[in-house]
């Protein structure tokens, strides 16, 4: 199926799909996330999964309430991402001993040694967009900018 992308006029229909920021978005996000999953597969991981892994493998020890800021992520959504990995082995949950309101999110050693198999997932991603790097970081920034913008913009509302 081959999609034909019109560019409206000044007076065009800015209703029609393909004219859509947001479904650009959605739907390569659909597809980013249909190249990830047989490559994370080889790991026993979920997309989500592989986020929270990417945030533990930056800081091994992390609260409930900052990975799911971190992530965007609420707690019913979050938790049992948590009890699967928990499950898997590579992380472990427990109360802070300073404040036992808050838990903890650590990495196991096997969650530790899982990076080192996850090491070329960024080439294999890069090499199926065709992209540069300089492209990718690009792109990259330009969509954190974006995010940020969105985000203000909400807080004014």
């Amino acid at each position: 199926m081959t999609t034909q992308t019109t560019t409206p006029s000044k007076t065009g229909d800015w209703l029609q799909l393909d004219q859509q920021l947001c479904f650009a978005l959605y739907s390569t996000s659909l597809a980013m996330t249909k190249l990830y999953k047989p490559i994370l597969g080889e790991l026993g991981l979920t997309y989500p999964q592989y986020l929270v892994m990417l945030v533990l493998w930056e800081h091994d020890e992390v609260s409930v309430s900052e990975l799911g800021s971190r992530l965007t992520l609420d707690s019913g959504t979050l938790t049992p991402l948590l009890k699967r990995l928990e499950s898997a082995g590579f992380v472990r949950r427990g109360r802070d001993a300073e404040d036992e309101r808050r838990v903890l999110v650590s990495l196991t050693d096997a969650g530790r040694g899982l990076r080192s198999a996850a090491a070329d997932i960024p080439e294999r991603l890069l090499c199926a967009m065709q992209c540069s790097v300089e492209e990718i970081q690009a792109l990259t920034s330009r969509l954190h900018g974006l995010r940020s913008t969105l985000e203000h913009a909400r807080s004014e509302d």
